[in-house]
This record gives structure tokens, sequence and C-alpha cells, in this order.
């Protein structure tokens, strides 16, 4: 009996992966022109009646129609009159392909036992074959960084795109960032209906102490000669010689102040994870060059004296302030909302340019891959979406092409299919008219 309910089991796993996995794209394989759309370049600029060309991955121009002449016979030209054209969107701080159903713990593969974990790769982990990952990228999300949770350091993070067989077809960057959740000093009781009192930590200062001696440790060994290698320092190194960020994932002002301070004394740079009250404490950072990821800013503020929009305004106070930002959800299907988490800054402030660059040219200068993704410029990949509308607007965002590398890739997805499925069935009995 046991027997046959493993087999029945294997078969709907079997049958599960079938049904999730899409065809990666092929190699971009003729040079390729899109004219006449709207140009939203990444970096604050808008060019209304375009011409974007890109041949084997890369952009060869970007520019106004105008100031070149184009030749049908060398090239793919598609008329895009009427859409609009961005790069593609990036998601930071995500466990996309890592997370496949929250409910069910067999298919949560983000987080792992012990406290002090940095030599844990989240990429080797990553899945190709989510179902989750069409209905994001459906929606303009192309590159993501795969994101440890849990612990003290959680492990290093990768950024991948979202096409591939394997992970080792989908990694951008490999092992950028270890990830370090900074103790709370306060713990509150009860909850958000009936919330009880604060009080503080009595262990927080022997937890700093515990996170300093390793770190120590960890430098000391990246600066001498081992004959046996220490996994756990061995994956620290990147931080010591620059090559990689730590990752603080902190809200409150004493939390960022201190992290602040924790990275000036071991030499690394840090990025803010989280960042509540950043806000408060836009000259220390702007001091001391610290980029912040946003990851509330669809939330209530945390404290009751707090405007409650404040949320919704934080991105231009740090804007208005100089400091490099980008916004962020960090669970897996709800990636696919990030660009209308921009879209609700640009209503508290931003323009819609700032916005967009809040998920692309600003998070590819966070994660070090400015150079390649983040603007539609010449000589950067072709990772670029084509959408009928605001792409920052849920009312009118409609991605109709996207382009990874210049692969034109698929982007229909499960819950597209049961539209269509159950559309087919409601206008045969004569309910839904489209």
């Amino acid at each position: 009996m046991k027997k046959g309910i493993y087999i029945l089991i294997l078969f709907l796993m079997a049958g599960f992966i079938a049904s999730a996995q899409q065809i990666p794209a092929k190699d971009q394989s003729e040079a390729i022109v899109l004219v006449g759309g709207t140009l939203h370049v990444g970096n604050g600029t808008v060019i209304e009646n375009a011409a974007i060309g890109f041949n084997n991955g890369l952009i060869t121009f970007a520019v106004d129609v105008s100031t070149i002449k184009l030749d049908p016979t060398t090239a793919r030209i598609i008329d895009i009159k009427g859409k609009h054209v961005y790069p593609g969107l990036i998601s930071p701080i995500s466990v996309l392909g890592l997370n496949e159903i929250d409910a069910v713990r067999a298919t949560r593969d983000y987080r792992d036992v012990g406290q002090y974990n940095p030599e844990l790769r989240s990429i080797i982990a990553y899945s190709t074959d989510s179902r989750v990952t069409p209905t994001v990228r459906s929606n303009g999300i192309l590159i993501a960084q795969i994101t440890p949770q849990g612990g003290v350091i959680s492990g290093t993070s990768s950024i991948v795109e979202l096409d591939g067989w394997n992970w080792e077809d989908a990694v951008v960057k490999m092992e950028y960032g270890v990830h370090l959740n900074w103790p709370g000093m306060f713990s509150r009781s009860g909850w958000w209906a009936e919330p009880g009192s604060i009080s503080l930590r009595k262990d927080y200062i022997s937890k700093i102490r515990m996170i300093e001696a390793f770190f120590t440790q960890a430098k000391a060994y990246s600066t001498s000669k081992v004959k046996e290698k220490n996994l756990k320092f061995e994956a620290m190194r990147g931080l010591f010689d620059e090559t990689s960020k730590l990752f603080v994932h902190a809200n409150y002002s004493r939390q960022i102040t201190s992290a602040v301070e924790f990275g000036k004394k071991f030499g690394v740079k840090i990025v803010i994870v989280g960042g509540r009250d950043s806000w408060m404490l836009t000259d220390m950072l702007k001091e001391n060059d610290i980029p912040v990821i946003l990851t509330n800013v669809h939330s209530l503020p945390s404290r009751s004296d707090d405007d409650i929009d404040l949320p919704f305004k934080t991105p231009k106070l740090l804007h208005d302030a100089g400091i490099l930002y980008c916004l962020s959800y960090k669970r897996s299907w709800q990636q696919r909302s990030l660009m209308f988490v921009a879209g609700t800054t640009a209503a508290y402030g931003l323009t819609k340019e700032q916005a967009l660059m809040s998920i692309t040219s600003n998070t590819a200068k966070i994660l070090g891959i400015e150079k390649i993704v983040g603007t539609v410029e010449d000589g950067k990949d072709a990772t670029i979406i084509v959408s009928s509308g605001d792409v920052l607007d849920m009312r009118t965002s409609n991605i109709e092409m996207a382009f990874i590398r210049g692969k034109e890739i698929d982007l229909d997805n499960k819950q597209k299919a049961l539209y269509r499925k159950f559309k087919t069935k409601y206008e045969d009995q004569g309910i839904y008219k489209n």
C-alpha cells in the first residue's frame, strides 16, 4: 500500500515539474530593430520616437528614429508605434526559484539550519523550472538577486536572468553578497490589533559581540596562509578584498547606525536592506556612501505617530538626499507587483522616470551589474521589455514582448493558460463577454 502511494506521489511530482517548465529561448539569430515606440532609457531620459537595434545579444543603438536610416534587408524591423520600451526590470532580495508554495515546507529552499552559514550558496538551489518565474517574467521582471534567508548570516546571493535550462545558464553574477540579519534591540509583545509592551532585549549586546568575533576570525583568515580551508571563512573572503558586499538586513535607526559603524570597523562595503528608518539617517548614509534596498514601501508605518503614508514617501526622501536606493519585495510570487510599488512612489513625489530607476538602473548599480544591464544603451545586453501601456500603472501595463540578451522569451504562464481555459467555458455559456 505504501509503495503504491509513493509511486503516485512521484507521478504527481513529475507531472508538476513537466507542466511548470517552459522551453528556454534560443540565442538571437538575426539583427532586430524596434521602431516607433517611446523609449524609457532607465536613467531619466525619454526618447519619444525611438529606434532600438540589437544584434548578438547586445544593443547596437538606441536613438531617435529620425537620426538614422533603416535597411530592412539587414535587420528584422518591428513596428511598435504607440508602445513603450523599458530596460528589463530587476528584482533584488528575492527567493524566486527557491520557494514554490509557501504552505509546503518541501518546496521552500531558501534557508537552512544553523545561525552562521555564509558558505550556503543560494544559486545551487535555484530552480529554473519554477511555476512562479513565468508569472513574474510576464510582468517585465527579467533579472533577480536570489537571496537566502534565516539565521544570523544567511549565506550568499547570486544574480540570475529569468531564462535558462539550469542555474549555470541563468547566472549573471555569482555569489555577490553575504547576508547578515542585524539583531533587533527591542522585542514587542501582543499583535497588530492588540499591541503589547516594548522591552529591551537582554541578549542584544552578546549577539553583537558574537557577530564581531566571527568577523574578526574571518578577516584574520582572509589575510593569512592556511593549510586547511574553512568553508565559512572562505565564503567571507570577498567582503575583505571588496569583490563582494555585505547586505545588512536592518530596519530601525539604531540597527542601521550600528551596522554602518560595524562596516567601517571591519572595512567592508555594506548595503542596508529593509531601511524603514533610513529617511532619518540620510546625512550618515550619504557621508558613508551606503545604498539602501527598501522592502517595506507597501506597508503601514512602524510607529503610531508616523505619517500614514511615510513608507510611500521614503523613496522621495532618499532621492532628495542623494542616497542610492532601489525597491524590492522579499517574497517569491509577490515580485510580479514590483513595478506597481515603483508606481506608488511616483504618486508620492517622484517622477515616473525616477521611479523607474528604482527598479532598473539604481538596482543594477547596487548589485554591481550596471555595465551590462539597467539602462537601454549601446553596448549593454539587449535585456528589454515592450509594453502597450505604462509599466508602472497596473491599469495599463501589458508586457507584449521581452528580450533577454536579445533572445525573445515566452511570456505565457500557468495563470494565462487558466484564464484562456475558463474564459472559453463561460463564453460558451453566454456568461462572459470580452
